[in-house]
Formats: C-alpha cells, sequence, structure tokens
C-alpha cells in the first residue's frame, strides 16, 4: 500500500513541474496575448522568445495571432483567414517575401484592431503560403507613432 502512494505522489509532482514549465514557456512565447496588452490607446508589446514582436489582434472582428512586421508594407494574411472572413482579392501582383517572389492577392480590411488601437479600411495582401501568423505591416503601423525601446516596441494612435 505504500508504494502506491509513493508512486501517485512521484506522478503529482512531475505533473506540477510540467504545468509550471507549461505556463511559462507560455507566457514567454507569447507575452503580447489580447488580453495583456488590453485596450488602451498605448500598447507596448515585449519581445517573444524569439526576439519578434508577436501579439494577438482582430483582424474584422475575428482574433488573430500575428507578427509586428516594420518592414512588410501590408497587412498580410493567409487564404485560411481570408476565407474565413469571407474576403475577395481585388488584383493579383508580384510581392517579396522572406521566402522569395510570389503572388499576393490585393484586398481591404474592415478594420484591424490591437488593443485599443483600431484602423479602418487597411490595404492587405492575401499569401496562400502564408504561416500560421498574419503580418501586421505598414499599412496599419504607418497609422500610428511606432517606437522601439530596450526591447519594448510601443504603437500609439495618431489623431488625424
Amino acid at each position: 500500500m505504500q508504494q502506491p502512494l509513493k508512486t501517485l505522489g512521484i506522478i503529482a509532482i512531475w505533473l506540477a513541474l510540467a504545468a509550471a514549465l507549461l505556463y511559462f514557456f507560455n507566457t514567454q512565447a507569447n507575452p503580447n496575448s489580447a488580453e495583456k496588452i488590453g485596450r488602451t490607446s498605448e500598447v507596448k508589446l515585449k519581445r517573444d522568445l524569439g526576439g519578434h514582436y508577436r501579439a494577438e489582434a482582430f483582424i474584422n472582428g475575428i482574433k488573430t495571432p500575428v507578427l509586428v512586421d516594420t518592414g512588410a508594407t501590408d497587412v498580410s494574411i493567409s487564404r485560411k483567414l481570408a476565407n474565413q472572413l469571407g474576403l475577395q482579392s481585388i488584383l493579383a501582383t508580384r510581392t517579396q517575401t522572406a521566402n522569395g517572389e510570389t503572388v499576393a492577392y490585393m484586398t481591404r480590411l474592415a478594420s484591424v484592431k490591437l488593443g485599443g488601437i483600431e484602423a479602418t479600411n487597411v490595404a492587405a495582401i492575401i499569401v496562400d503560403n502564408l504561416g500560421e501568423d498574419m503580418l501586421l505591416g505598414m499599412s496599419f503601423l504607418g497609422r500610428m507613432d511606432v517606437r522601439l525601446y530596450k526591447g519594448t516596441m510601443t504603437i500609439r494612435a495618431v489623431n488625424e
């Protein structure tokens, strides 16, 4: 009877350790969840473990992970998300990505929201081979005041 209790105790300790590690790595890998960044007109993003600024944004009301990319011309979304949103492409265009040249399809997004910052009628491209993260590019960021300082990206809404 003593051995099964000891085994259960060891299993409980391992499960607690695994849960703690999972929690730690999830918060480090995704430090900018929609809940954490709040709903203010100033959003502060922390780098993830890979040194990138990732967050959860709302594209036409759908929460989606985004990679904040000041080097991207437009907001880039996957074909899967475009289909989910019922978006139509306006025009095909050639574009240069980190994976090389590809064809993308121009569209407009009714709304892009990050924290309490929202932009409407945002230029975007649909990229067939885009992975899970959408790119939050300059068609959104160009309307904002964006600053980088000591590993924190601060994005503020600009009243025009």
